[in-house]
């Protein structure tokens, strides 16, 4: 079964909305995955994700409030088949910590969207509501396009 772990820094903006944005899409059309998000940074370890992140999704139909922050580990690499990261940082990150053993794929969300390969997943957290928006429709536009791949594999 495949297995996807995103990853942004603090694990409470963008990669909570990822996860819930291909739990959601996933179970839409009824394909089983296992989904979840962590940060690089351990400063919200175990905090809910941001107000403002939880509020987008609650817009779109989707609780995230019970969601908590955690930090990636090298285990991860070896648990999921793919690890997913929001931005170029957290992808360089992702490399230097994967352990020799790791069989996880690494790539960057926007990777899994045409035309947007090599993007960054807009960072919300210092800008307004707005831009919480913005980060929530290109990381369901990367649901789709995971799922779509994940699909066919």
């Amino acid at each position: 079964m495949p297995s996807i772990l995103f990853v942004c820094l603090g694990n409470i903006c963008r990669s909570p909305l990822a996860e819930a944005a291909l739990r959601a899409e996933a179970q839409r059309l009824r394909l089983d995955l296992i989904v979840d998000s962590a940060g690089t940074g351990n400063w919200h370890v175990g905090h809910p994700p941001d107000p403002r992140a939880q509020a987008v999704a609650r817009k779109h139909g989707i609780d995230i409030s019970g969601y908590q922050g955690r930090q990636v580990t090298p285990a991860d690499f070896r648990r999921f088949t793919h690890v997913i990261a929001l931005d170029h940082d957290n992808l360089a990150d992702l490399r230097r910590i994967a352990p020799a053993d790791g069989v996880a794929e690494l790539s960057l969300l926007l990777d899994h969207v045409p035309g947007r390969e090599g993007q960054a997943v807009t960072d919300p957290y210092v800008g307004d509501d707005a831009g919480f928006e913005v980060t929530w429709a290109e990381v369901t536009a990367a649901a789709r396009g995971l799922v779509e791949k994940l699909g066919r594999g």
